[in-house]
């Protein structure tokens, strides 16, 4: 992979700060907005209160456009292990503790043809094309049989928060949530570039989105991701602790 320059368009926002009991902050989001740090996008555990009227089910942000029917095949390798990997737009939409309804996404990951997990993931999209994670709910599997659901977490239950999947216009030096609920699913997000090449089976790009992702409850964790417009993620690279690396192989879009 190669890094040249890029330059994008800031998102257009507006966040409302306000005091709640307790000394902590509540970022209740009437417009979403982002200068290249990503102020204005939620960080951390801070709180948000989201408007449901603000959100979709259709989302189409370019980076990653979900229209129920959207599949992913992908292949999977870590340390010379080999998996396959799965991602569906379901057309079943959930209604999230915080209120917002949620496009239902299934992601299944399996190996020799048994799953190892399978996970139904939460999305929705505000008015300014932010695509939002709303939670999860996942399942470990060993043997065919799931034995261990850590992970899941859905916004507005025991303490977990929503975040940004991907910001509606990304910036490089943006960074942003992914999720928050304290132990389980803390992950955040930081744009690096908007203008790089990028290849896969599936096919050869530039001016692709790379994003970094951390996670804060496994330090030597870090993961790059590749977006392509009109497509969506198409490479993820495990750049420290595990050796791998996902590469799309297929794609259909949605209807």
């Amino acid at each position: 992979m190669r890094t040249r320059s890029a330059t994008a368009a800031a998102i257009a926002a507006a966040v409302v700060l306000a005091g709640c009991g307790g000394g902590e902050s509540t970022t209740t989001v009437t417009a979403h907005s982002g200068d290249a740090s990503g102020a204005g996008l939620p960080q951390g555990s801070e709180q948000v209160q989201l408007d449901p009227a603000d959100f979709t089910t259709r989302i189409d942000n370019p980076y990653w456009p979900m229209s129920p029917g959207s599949r992913w095949v992908s292949k999977e390798t870590e340390d010379g292990e080999k998996a396959d990997v799965v991602v569906t737009v379901t057309d079943r939409t959930k209604t999230i503790a915080n209120g917002v309804e949620a496009r239902v996404v299934h992601d299944v990951v399996k190996k020799n043809g048994e799953p190892l997990e399978v996970t139904d993931d939460y999305y929705a999209q505000d008015s300014d094309g932010n695509i939002w994670y709303l939670g999860e709910d996942t399942a470990e599997y060993e043997n065919g049989k799931p034995v261990s659901r850590e992970g899941s977490f859905e916004a507005g239950v025991d303490g977990a928060e929503a975040g940004i999947a991907l910001p509606a216009d990304p910036r490089p030096g943006m960074t942003y949530r992914q999720e928050y609920k304290q132990g389980e699913a803390e992950d955040t997000g930081e744009v690096l570039s908007t203008d790089e090449l990028v290849e896969t089976p599936y096919g050869h790009w530039s001016g692709a989105l790379l994003t970094k992702d951390l996670n804060p409850l496994e330090p030597r964790s870090e993961e790059l991701k590749f977006y392509v417009k009109d497509v969506g993620p198409v490479l993820t690279l495990d750049v420290s602790g595990a050796a791998g690396r996902e590469d799309l192989l297929s794609y259909k879009p949605g209807d």
